[in-house]
């Protein structure tokens, strides 16, 4: 019988994901999603298809429903790009502030007492650091880290509990304030692309009814098609608004955390990133004039260097690569430490509870602040170089303010400690001062050496806190720091050519973020939108591309690593080399599936669903003359809802007519949602009578009449491309067709409209078949 070959199906996504953790089992070999015990929830994959049964077609009301759908969406990119511009002016002013109130603060203690001024740039360090550990460990566990992996996994198609929801967005903000202004090892940047997400989300479900701040007539998108496409919207806004790069958002997005991708897709994106662009400038002109405190000349990342070297000749390539090198070795190094940093923190240390992460991040606070002051003391401060009457640099700077050339324990007026001139500023400043052209000379080779080893450490130690921690920044400082090295060893070496040492710094930047986190196209372009300098465009390509060759070698990248950590089971964009030799059917030949009938009684649907965890049935009808059919795939999702309305409830084991008849279709698609909280209904939720029991459901306007089949002896390659390309989560294996209805060629799927009429025709064409 037909229907006991089909019982060599399969739930498609332990099809793909048999060499891969078994989420819905919940055996995760990883780091515990959220890092909490009690969020140690199993992931589950998400419906990208849509679900095209009788209730969703009812809602397609014809070319005025779509009209008003399409322009929904981009009324909620114009929202997401608002928001997410809003909200990093939020933080970068904050951040700011408390860092030049810091600063402020300590220069003046120290003109009396360096010892005092320590303990107060100690404190002011602890205590906002404190403030960000605890938000997270009390109020937003999901908010630690940088958040990208975990966004790249639900963009992928893997649903993380708790990741997007309002509190995390609350905790992000707070959290990285705390911890960026508290001048830890890390940055806000990646937490701002958490941040853009957790916006584009709350967003398409009209806020959040946990915390009773929602609005039904926002609530137009319920399908995880359109979710995550704002959650992609939201991604690109966030790095557009971290880097004032609109355009390198958009690439970010496609190159790095999305997996499905369509034109349509590209350009609300790119509306969403120029709308960011727009607020992050009016915003920035806003605080010019002196409203926004100690903000102004730090703030967002943007280092115009177009002022610098103005050209390369062809010795220059060779230090060049020799930095793409450096580049690829240290980005893997880093990501190599940090994963087994990671798991020592996983096995050890995070077990213990949320005081213990408390704990660490104060003690690598207090760590941190004693080598950011102490160092600079042990270095001799140097004279001042003759300042260029031409040039806006000012040496010593004023106490407390930005800029180079920071004097910190000299005996002498015209004296700067030049590693004080990086330890002594905001991250984004003391780049600043890195990438600074017409300072030849302002940094020795041992205070660059020093400050490398020192913060190459300090920031493997503290990626993986329990605070918000991006990882862009910091790659930043330790790829201009070598990068600078280099060009005061060309400067020395090539003494007639017009060289910049800040030239280096900046492509060191691009080859440690290369060879760390493995991205090209985006990364590129973001560094020059961020230097406004397109000259050194070919150059930033060589480094990157070196730097990315260098690391493939040694291991992935930095968010692919973190992901496999954190148990998030991505689907990559190649099938691995072993499925080449498989079949379908050898996949899933370990593999049950369970069925259901067409009309089912209540009692067996509420017996399978407690006797297991899968998350899709085939549904399973008879014709006529006795042969056995499979008509679609239910979603537990879905039964979950008719056991809990109890409407769909009939006496009869009778089919009805879905299309007609006196009941008719008394669901909208809406209810079929899942929630974005992660928290969708329970079978232990449901509470039925013995006489509910007792009565019978017509699946057949509920399932999905039209699933994805593959024959039993195709490749697991194919079937692994399908499934990713298309983001399935289920996908049916059957016996090879004995007969066919026909072939669709291209010519079948070019349809035109008549302009005199509403029908539709297919286009004569020469298309050959």
């Amino acid at each position: 019988m037909l229907s006991n070959r089909f019982q060599n199906g399969m739930e498609t996504a332990r099809l793909v994901w048999s060499r891969l953790p078994r989420s819905e089992e919940g055996d995760l070999d990883g780091v515990g999603l959220l890092s909490t015990t009690s969020n140690r929830n199993c992931v589950e994959s998400l419906d990208y298809e849509v679900i095209e049964n009788y209730a969703y077609r009812e809602e397609q009301r014809g070319k005025l429903f779509v009209g008003y759908n399409v322009g929904m969406k981009w009324f909620f990119a114009l929202l997401i790009g608002i928001g997410t511009g809003f909200a990093a002016v939020f933080i970068n002013i904050s951040v700011e502030n408390f860092a030049g109130w810091k600063f402020s603060l300590t220069f003046k203690i120290i003109q009396k007492s360096y010892l005092a001024g320590c303990l107060i740039y100690i404190l002011i360090n602890l205590a906002l650091v404190f403030s960000s550990v605890y938000i997270i460990t009390q109020f937003a566990p999901a908010a630690a880290g940088s958040g990208i992996p975990e966004i790249k996994g639900y963009l992928n198609g893997i649903d993380i509990p708790g990741i997007l929801l309002l509190r995390t967005l609350i905790g992000k903000i707070f959290g990285s304030i705390g911890s960026v202004g508290g001048g830890l090892a890390l940055g806000k940047e990646g937490p701002l692309v958490h941040t853009g997400a957790c916006i584009a989300s709350l967003l398409g479900q009209g806020g959040s009814t946990k915390y009773h701040i929602s609005s039904r007539w926002l609530q137009g998108f319920k399908s995880d098609r359109d979710r995550r496409d704002l959650v992609t919207c939201g991604c690109a806004a966030g790095v557009a608004a971290a880097f004032r790069a609109p355009v390198g958002g958009v690439l970010f997005a496609l190159e790095e955390v999305t997996s499905w991708w369509r034109s349509q897709l590209m350009w609300r994106v790119f509306f969403t990133s120029a709308i960011v662009a727009v607020v992050v400038r009016a915003a920035m002109g806003w605080c010019k004039s002196g409203n926004c405190g100690h903000f102004g000349s730090g703030g967002f990342i943007i280092w115009d260097i177009s002022g610098g070297q103005e050209d390369y000749s062809f010795e220059e390539l060779l230090p060049m690569a020799v930095i793409g090198v450096i580049g690829g070795l240290l980005g893997a190094l880093f990501n190599q430490l940090t994963i087994y940093v990671t798991r020592w923190r996983r096995n050890y240390l995070h077990k213990k509870g949320n005081r213990v992460k408390i704990y660490e991040a104060c003690l690598i606070s207090v760590i941190t602040s004693v080598i950011s002051f102490g160092l600079p003391l042990l270095r001799k401060c140097s004279p001042c170089p003759d300042s260029d009457p031409a040039s806006e640099i000012e040496c010593p700077r004023a106490p407390g303010m930005y800029g180079n050339y920071v004097n910190f324990y000299c005996s002498k007026e015209k004296e700067y400690n030049d590693l004080a001139t990086i330890f002594f500023n905001t991250q984004d400043d003391a780049i600043r001062n890195l990438f600074s052209a017409k300072t030849i000379h302002e940094f020795s080779a041992q205070s660059l050496l020093a400050f490398l080893v020192m913060f190459y450490t300090l920031a493997v130690i503290t990626f993986g806190t329990a605070v918000p921690a991006g990882q862009f920044v910091p790659g930043i400082m330790i790829g201009s720091t070598y990068g600078r090295l280099v060009g005061i060893f060309t400067v020395n070496h090539y003494k007639k050519l017009n060289i910049e040492e800040g030239t280096y710094a900046l492509l060191g930047a691009a080859s440690f973020l290369g060879g760390s986190m493995r991205m090209t196209v985006s990364l590129c372009v973001i560094m020059v939108e961020i230097t406004n300098n397109l000259k050194l465009l070919p150059l930033i390509m060589l480094v990157l591309l070196i730097s990315k060759a260098v690391g493939d070698a040694f291991n992935e990248g930095l968010y692919e690593e973190q992901a496999r950590l954190r148990g998030i089971p991505l689907l990559e964009s190649r099938p691995k080399y072993e499925m080449r030799k498989m079949t379908a059917k050898e996949a899933c030949r370990n593999q049950k599936v369970l069925s259901l009938p067409r009309v089912v009684k209540v009692a067996d649907v509420v017996s399978i669903l407690q006797s297991n965890k899968h998350n899709g049935f085939p549904v399973i009808d008879h014709t006529r003359n006795g042969e056995t059919l499979v008509i679609g795939l239910m979603l537990r999702s879905h039964l979950l809802v008719l056991l809990q309305s109890k409407i769909d409830f009939q006496h009869s084991p009778l089919p009805c007519d879905p299309r007609g008849g006196s009941q008719g279709i008394r669901h909208n698609f809406s209810e079929f949602a899942k929630p974005v909280s992660s928290k969708g209904i329970s079978i232990n939720d449901i509470h039925l009578s013995s006489d509910d029991l007792e009565m019978y459901i017509d699946l057949a306007p509920f399932l999905n009449p039209s699933p994805y089949v593959v024959p039993e002896d195709m490749s697991l390659t194919k079937v692994y491309n399908i499934f990713r390309q298309l983001g399935l989560r289920h996908i049916f294996v059957v016996p090879r067709a004995s007969r066919m209805i026909g072939v669709i060629t291209r010519k079948d799927l070019l349809i035109e409209e008549e302009t005199d009429s509403t029908t539709m025709e297919l286009q004569s064409t020469s298309v050959r078949l």
